[in-house]
């Protein structure tokens, strides 16, 4: 038997550091994405416990097979939203894809009209035939989510419905971080004196945006402090589905106008719930940082530009792009593993909006 591969054996291979690599597997401290992404393909390649399901193709080792061409080759994205319209799900797919072309799959869309959703009907695009996989984004229709996991496909859901109130789906979840950095974000804001901390954003919306919401209630309670229900503004306007549409605008313009006082701090469930929140603030004359700390999660494009740039979580797209493909190649290969569900780590970025 050979012997068992350790963290230090990689260190050694790729000529970083025992505590570089650490990081990288198990998730923790500060990384650039292109050092993470080199230490877990050499911790795959070794063989490395932690990645002992996971094939290695595109490698010199006699392991290394392709799916021949009598196999199914194609693996199917599913979307409910115009996947150009999220930068993190675009980022995160432009490695997917890539990541799968060096395996020698292809790769097809599939976005989903709001009739095929409510009939739980498959588009008319969609061979089963020659599927091997299917990876959904974007896709928050629990019914449609069950039907699709009760396929007998390997199937792997990035974010997904929320789940915790419902029997769970029948396949691997793989999630960003939805909490580490809100607990960090609250403590340092109570560190700072602004103890009144209010959440914005449609919890039910997706299983992260409910994770964001609990994060941000577990902090102030392990804190001490309350969070009032005045200050979380946590539903929606009826016919406003995504953030970001005027109906979800003057949702929360009401609910700000129904408060006798400001909040010191407002959290968001996305940067477009943020910025949506400072757009109600010019119209209503409310001064960010001034009068009130705002903070996004997810380091959108917009984020940078606003004005005041917006503090917010950064998500690592890339690396959960690389997560993905292995998650569902291990899927692939060995149907009958437990199914897991999988978090990245994510990154607290200050900026203007909570003066910095």
């Amino acid at each position: 038997m050979a012997d068992r591969v350790t963290i230090q054996d990689i260190a050694d291979a790729l000529g970083v550091s025992r505590n570089t690599v650490s990081k990288a597997i198990n998730n923790t401290g500060l990384l650039a994405d292109t050092t993470r992404e080199r230490v877990l393909k050499k911790a795959m390649e070794m063989g490395y416990k932690q990645f002992s399901y996971v094939t290695i193709y595109g490698t010199a080792k006699p392991k290394t097979v392709l799916p021949l061409e009598t196999e199914k080759q194609q693996i199917s994205l599913f979307t409910s939203n115009f996947i150009s319209s999220s930068h993190f799900a675009s980022t995160m797919l432009d490695k997917f894809q890539r990541e799968l072309s060096a395996l020698g799959y292809s790769f097809t869309m599939h976005r989903l009209q709001e009739h095929e959703i409510e009939s739980l009907s498959l588009p008319s695009s969609y061979n089963k035939e020659q599927t091997a996989g299917i990876i959904c984004v974007e896709m928050f229709n629990k019914n449609y989510c069950h039907m699709l996991c009760d396929l007998d496909t390997p199937t792997l859901f990035v974010d997904s419905p929320v789940m915790d109130l419902d029997k769970p789906l029948k396949s691997d979840c793989l999630y960003m971080d939805n909490q580490t950095g809100i607990g960090c974000f609250v403590r340092e804001m109570i560190r700072r004196g602004k103890k009144r901390i209010g959440f914005i954003g449609d919890i039910m919306h997706c299983q992260s945006f409910y994770e964001r919401f609990l994060g941000y209630r577990n902090a102030m309670y392990l804190s001490g402090l309350p969070c009032p229900e005045e200050y979380c503004i946590t539903k929606n306007k009826e016919g406003a589905k995504i953030p970001g549409y005027e109906a979800y605008r003057q949702y929360i313009k009401e609910e700000i106008q129904k408060l006798n006082e400001l909040p010191d701090v407002f959290l968001c469930a996305n940067d477009f719930a943020a910025i949506d929140t400072m757009y109600v603030f010019k119209e209503l004359g409310i001064r960010v940082p001034q009068d009130v700390y705002l903070c996004g999660f997810d380091d959108s494009p917009e984020s940078h530009v606003t004005s005041p740039t917006l503090t917010t979580i950064h998500i690592h797209s890339q690396i959960m792009g690389f997560s993905a493909v292995h998650l569902l190649m291990s899927r692939i290969k060995e149907p009958a593993l437990n199914f897991r569900r999988i978090y990245t780590e994510t990154s607290l970025i200050y900026r203007e909006s909570t003066e910095d």
